[in-house]
């Protein structure tokens, strides 16, 4: 596609709400760190090197028996809190703007896990709620 050369009428959305495929599979719950796999098809939230945190689950969704793409999940976008890891992956204050790590759909740790884990999102802040997440 060639340069403009006159003014473009760009379309936009809000940006907080994505609807993603689910994986084969899967049960998504409500509230769940959602992740997209490496094929873009919506996730739990799981320990794996192979997906990306991408918000939290609208609505509770059953794939189990399906296949990729059969059921579509609501996700939003935004600050999310999630509970924190423990002992030497528990996310402190000193972590806010950090990346944190998805252990499964409703937790977060510090670190990788020596290279096991995929990054949920940011570190907003850390209160007697747990982690929020910015996504």
């Amino acid at each position: 596609m060639a340069a403009l050369t006159a003014d473009r009428n760009t379309v936009s959305r809000s940006g907080d709400m994505l609807q993603l495929e689910a994986a084969a599979g899967k049960t998504i719950y409500q509230g769940a760190l959602v992740a997209v796999d490496a094929s873009g098809y919506a996730t739990p939230g799981a320990t794996a090197t192979t997906i990306r945190g991408v918000g939290r689950a609208e609505a509770y969704v059953d794939n189990s028996g399906g296949s990729a793409g059969d059921k579509v999940v609501s996700v939003s976008k935004g600050v999310f809190a999630y509970g924190n890891s423990a002992s030497s992956d528990e996310i402190t204050r000193a972590d806010i703007g950090k990346d944190c790590y998805i252990v499964d759909d409703q937790t977060v740790a510090k670190t990788d896990g020596t290279n096991t884990r995929s990054i949920a999102g940011k570190v907003f802040d850390v209160n007697s709620n747990g982690v929020w997440v910015k996504f």
